[in-house]
């Protein structure tokens, strides 16, 4: 498969024209690429079509402003780490090894080398209703399938279920946030490890029902 390459100075070679689906990626791959270096408000979209290597108007040919394109990154990130979370509840009924895969997909979403994670969870924009709305949607979509699988295994009621949800996709994402950042000297799957560990020693004092 050919690769697009990039010039010396990051931006890609100008070419012909392709279509428009593979230039919306091209156009998005761009995009993060300079959100994640600046943030939202000191991203520019010249800079953002010099980096995808197309005249200004071709991108907003396909986004009619920065805030769509920003919405559009942000979208598929989110859909990104539900997706991740759903995964890793679905692939064992075992609820230890349960915790460790919930807490094991954001670390590994968080460790991309994209960044994207930094849209939804740092973003610089929160705030516009729309960008808000985009993030509390990670959390709440998967503090849900979290609370589903704590209320039919514990019988809780369900505000139960979802505080106790909702306290374990936090402490999943920030804990990763600050082992990408801080946590030195221990690997990905050390950190899964410490948090998953903490995390279930909680949850696991909640009888199950029958």
């Amino acid at each position: 498969m050919a690769t697009t390459s990039t010039g010396l100075d990051g931006a890609r070679p100008r070419g012909g024209r392709l279509p428009r689906r593979e230039r919306r990626v091209q156009l998005l791959e761009s995009a993060l690429e300079v959100f994640v270096e600046h943030g939202y408000h000191a991203a520019a979209m010249d800079e953002i079509a010099d980096r995808a290597g197309v005249s200004k108007p071709v991108l907003y040919q396909h986004f009619p402003g920065k805030l769509e394109l920003y919405l559009a990154l942000l979208d598929a990130a989110c859909d990104a780490v539900i997706a991740n979370c759903h995964a890793a509840l679905e692939s064992t009924h075992d609820n230890k090894l349960r915790v460790g895969a919930a807490m094991g997909a954001f670390y590994d979403y968080v460790g991309r080398d994209t960044g994207a994670f930094r849209l939804v969870f740092e973003s610089d924009l929160t705030n516009e209703p729309a960008v808000r709305q985009h993030v509390e949607r990670v959390t709440t979509e998967c503090a849900a399938m979290i609370a589903d699988v704590i209320r039919e295994d514990t019988g809780l009621p369900d505000p139960a279920a979802r505080l106790l949800a909702v306290s374990l996709v936090g402490m999943a994402q920030v804990s990763a946030r600050y082992w990408l950042a801080e946590a030195g000297g221990l690997d990905r799957e050390q950190a899964v490890a410490l948090v998953s560990g903490l995390a279930w020693r909680g949850i696991r004092g909640y009888p199950l029902t029958d």
